[in-house]
């Protein structure tokens, strides 16, 4: 059981679901600002990342598709080129799309293999290191940070919203892309596994590698928390047709976020 959440401090988080064959890794929810935390003392797994290197010059392949999505996002809402950094950069797909459009681009990758992988691929040079101990340099500035689904997978929150702040230029922005809690289908599934209605099988090695889980409320709580604000904010799937009707009705499972420092941010 963990004593309190780990964005407002609150100590009284609510066991919320489970995952495992016995159920042993919990994840619990917090009355007051909605973050749903993991009990990291359970163990956590963030190799399972660690997959065979996909080619960033394959546009069929359907990891390159979704970083295409980002990308196009990116061309219609945020900004002219600049200079940005990508931290989990994966494949180096999204970097070498904004390479190619003009921008000066910068990765950070966790595994140094996926960083050489990248570097043999495309020729761009991704520091290897742990974000959360990134030491940001005193002239180091962007225009456009990206943490595309890497936010959930970083045990303090505050600190890397902090880095990032630190990172970016005054007028510059940051998205972010993560599980959307307050979705539908991720709520019935939960009712389901929590009601013992529905029982999914996992693998005798399975451990999480979601260390917090976000909705809008608790993403806004730690932005307001950080010194940002919320500029654009959408749900969108995978899949193209599903994504249009999700920016509609905003209950995709998966969230897309633009912010800007709050000093310099617009309502959007």
């Amino acid at each position: 059981m963990i004593s309190k959440c780990r964005l407002c401090g609150s100590k009284n988080p609510r066991l919320y679901y489970t995952e495992g064959n016995d159920d042993q890794f919990r994840y619990y929810k917090c009355p007051d600002c909605k973050l749903v935390n993991y009990d990291m003392s359970m163990g956590l797994d963030q190799e399972k990342h660690m997959k065979d290197f996909i080619d960033p010059r394959n546009p069929k392949h359907k990891a390159n598709i979704k970083q295409k999505q980002t990308y196009n996002f990116i061309k219609r809402h945020i900004a002219k080129p600049g200079k940005l950094l990508d931290i989990g950069c994966n494949n180096g797909s999204l970097l070498l799309l904004a390479r190619e459009d003009g921008w000066k681009v910068v990765g950070i990758e966790l595994f140094s293999s996926l960083a050489d992988s990248i570097k043999k691929a495309t020729g761009i040079d991704v520091k290897v290191c742990d974000f959360l101990e990134y030491e940001v340099g005193e002239d180091e500035s962007y225009d456009l940070v990206i943490l595309k689904h890497v936010l959930e997978h970083l045990p303090d929150p505050v600190l890397a919203m902090n880095k990032i702040h630190a990172l970016l230029e005054n007028d510059g922005c940051a998205l972010l892309e993560f599980p959307n809690t307050d979705s539908p289908d991720l709520r019935f599934k939960w009712f389901l596994r929590r009601n013992g209605i529905y029982r999914r099988k996992f693998s005798p090695d399975y451990v999480p590698h979601h260390c917090n889980e976000f909705c809008k409320e608790s993403f806004e709580f730690l932005l307001a928390k950080t010194g940002f604000r919320l500029v654009k904010w959408q749900t969108y799937s995978s899949t193209e047709l599903l994504s249009g009707l999700y920016n509609i009705v905003r209950y995709g499972n998966k969230a897309r976020a633009v912010i800007k420092k709050a000093e310099t941010a617009e309502n959007g």
